[in-house]
């Protein structure tokens, strides 16, 4: 059973000139993350608390078994829900704030193989934390991992200047 879809309005313009459609089928996604860009993940649609990635699964995917590695679909769902955290953030300069994981839990059902698709769901916002919850879905629709997270807005995104506390590191 696939998750309900709803269509990205292009008549809505974003002020982030990064979400300006790149095809008829993606978006650029509204930060950089090369890691993201390196596993070739594309964003579908984005928005209402809602964001669809997806991801055609190649060599670099797999694992020993030769289907995707649970760390891509992982990866992918963690990238799904984070964007719907920050898809009710749109009209914002700079997209407004940022989030980071804090916590994520996930279930794998079946081996994600061929073209595969995320939907992540923001469930609850406070106005520091944001839960989600994502699906992964194979080429026939069936659910492969299903993961739930936990995600705190910062101010902004490290860049420009900014960057992220120095981390605490234990004396021993």
């Amino acid at each position: 059973m696939s998750a309900p879809q709803s269509p990205v309005d292009p008549t809505v313009e974003s002020p982030v000139e990064t979400l300006a459609s790149t095809s008829s089928a993606t978006l650029a996604f509204p930060v950089h993350i090369p890691f993201v860009q390196q596993l070739g993940f594309e964003l579908v649609r984005m928005g209402d608390g809602e964001a669809e990635l997806r991801v055609d699964i190649r060599e670099l995917h797999l694992n020993s078994w030769e289907v995707a590695h649970g760390g891509v679909l992982m990866t992918l769902l963690d990238v799904a829900m984070a964007h719907a955290a920050r898809s009710i953030h749109r009209d914002l300069p700079g997209f407004g704030p940022g989030v980071v994981t804090v916590e994520m839990k996930t279930s794998f059902m079946r081996p994600g193989e061929g073209a595969l698709r995320a939907v992540g769901r923001l469930l609850h916002r406070s106005t520091t934390m944001a839960f989600c919850d994502g699906s992964v879905y194979g080429e026939d629709g069936k659910l492969c991992a299903h993961s739930t997270g936990t995600f705190k807005y910062l101010k902004a995104l490290p860049g420009k200047g900014r960057s992220l506390k120095a981390l605490q590191r234990s004396e021993d």
